[in-house]
C-alpha cells in the first residue's frame, strides 16, 4: 500500500478572520470573514481601495493586532493560542516588516539600524555568507556606515528590507513599500523584492492599493469591504 504524505501547510493559513471596531455608537466592520492560504515562497500582493480591510489584515497577520474572531496561523503556529509575550516573540523570530515610512532610527548607522533586529531576533552570533549576499543583491553594501538623513528614500527602503530579511523570517510583511518613493526608486525597490523572493526563496505578503505594484507579484488578492474578492 502507497503511504500517503500529507499535504504541507500553508506558511500563512488564515480562516473566518473578522475584525470589528467600535466607533461611538457604531460598530466598524474592517474585516468580515476572511480565509486566505499562502504558500512558502510565494510573493502575494493584497489590493484594495482604502477602507477595504487590507492594512487591518496586515497587522493582525504580523500578530500586532487581534482578531474580533477566526484564527491565524503563521508557520503552523496559531496566533490566537499564544500570549502577548509569545506573540512579541514570535514577531522577532518569525516575521519581517517592511513599512512606507521605513521606521529608521535616525541616530543610528544602517548598520546598527540592522543589528537592532539581530539583537532582539537573538541572533547574537557572526553574520553568515547568505546575509552579505543579500546586502550586496540590495545594493547597500557600501552604505551601511550612514545614518539615515544622508541616505536618499530608495536608499533608506533598502536598509529597510535588509532590516526585515535580517533574521531569516518566515514571512516578510511589506505595507504600501513603495508609498514614499518617485516611479523610479519604487520599481527598483519592487525589483528587490522579486529578487529576494526568487533568488532567497523568501515569502512575501504585500499591502498594496496600487496594480502596477501588484504586478510584480506571484499572486494577487483583491479586498473590498472587508472580504475577498478573488
Amino acid at each position: 500500500m502507497t503511504e500517503v504524505i500529507p499535504a504541507k501547510q500553508p506558511i500563512i493559513r488564515v480562516r473566518g478572520l473578522r475584525k470589528t471596531y467600535r466607533a461611538g455608537e457604531v460598530d466598524v466592520h474592517a474585516l468580515r470573514g476572511v480565509d486566505l492560504d499562502v504558500k512558502a515562497g510565494e510573493f502575494v500582493a493584497v489590493v484594495g481601495p482604502s477602507g477595504s480591510g487590507k492594512s487591518t489584515l496586515f497587522h493582525i497577520l504580523g500578530g500586532l493586532a487581534a482578531p474580533t474572531s477566526g484564527e491565524v496561523w503563521i508557520d503552523g503556529e496559531s496566533l490566537q493560542k499564544m500570549s502577548d509575550s509569545e506573540r512579541t516573540e514570535m514577531r522577532q523570530r518569525k516575521v519581517g516588516f517592511v513599512f512606507q515610512k521605513y521606521n529608521l532610527l535616525p541616530t543610528l548607522t544602517a548598520r546598527d539600524n540592522i543589528e537592532i533586529a539581530r539583537y532582539l531576533g537573538h541572533r547574537n552570533g557572526p553574520v553568515d555568507a547568505s546575509f552579505n549576499q543579500m546586502l550586496d543583491l540590495l545594493g547597500i553594501s557600501d552604505r551601511l556606515n550612514r545614518k539615515p538623513s544622508a541616505l536618499s528614500g530608495g536608499e533608506q527602503q533598502r536598509v529597510a528590507i535588509a532590516r526585515a530579511l535580517v533574521n531569516n523570517p518566515a514571512i516578510v510583511l511589506a505595507d504600501e513599500p513603495t508609498g514614499n518613493l518617485d516611479t523610479e526608486n519604487s520599481t527598483a525597490v519592487l525589483g528587490l523584492l522579486r529578487q529576494v523572493n526568487e533568488r532567497l526563496g523568501q515569502t512575501i505578503l504585500m499591502i498594496t492599493h496600487n496594480p502596477e505594484a501588484a504586478a510584480f507579484a506571484d499572486r494577487t488578492v483583491s479586498m473590498r469591504d472587508g472580504r475577498i474578492l478573488e
